[in-house]
Order: C-alpha cells, then structure tokens, then sequence
C-alpha cells in the first residue's frame, strides 16, 4: 500500500515538473563542515545592441542584393535586398537575447 502510494505521489511530481531535492555543497573550514546555504547561481539576459542589429541586417540586405544583382541585374537587386533584409531582421530577431548562467 504504501509502495503504491509513493509510486503515484512520484508519478504527479514528475507530472508537474518538481526538481528533485539536492543537497546542499558541503563547505570545509578548520576540520569543521557546514552548508552553504548562499544563492548558488544567477541567471543574466544579455541583449544585442542595436548596432549591432543594424549591423546584421544591414550586411544581409547587402548580401541580398549583391546575388541579387548577380542572378537579375537592377530588380534582382532590389528583390535580394528585401528578401535578405528580412532574413537579417528574421535572424537578429530571433537571437537578440542571450541567457547566461552565473555561478
């Protein structure tokens, strides 16, 4: 009964996403051992400037337009520029933010 009881209960964390309970670091100062009960990690959003945005749509637009050029003379340019353009702001948009994990 009590094994059934622990398998569901089990069951219903994992559902719910619980974290396990880990231990805390043991910390050793003269012999004597204590935990270490400070914030172990810090999560920071760094974003992309906005130079840098430009930058990268600027550069695909240019990209664009040059095998644009290439492929369809002065209106395959302005097509290349557009389409690149939108693949630059595509991409920037897309990876703008980076999460990093400071311990």
């Amino acid at each position: 009964m009590k094994r059934s009881i622990v398998i569901s209960l089990l069951a219903v964390s994992s559902l719910f996403g619980f974290e396990q309970v880990r231990p805390q670091p043991a910390v050793y100062h003269g012999g004597k051992a204590r935990l270490e009960r400070t914030a172990t990690r810090r999560v920071v959003v760094r974003r992309r400037s906005k130079k840098k945005s430009a930058v990268i749509i600027g550069g695909s637009a240019a990209g664009g337009a040059a095998i644009g050029a290439l492929a369809g003379g002065g209106k395959g340019a302005a097509i290349g520029a557009l389409v690149g353009g939108g693949g630059g702001l595509a991409y920037d948009r897309a990876t703008h933010k980076k999460t990093v994990v400071v311990h």
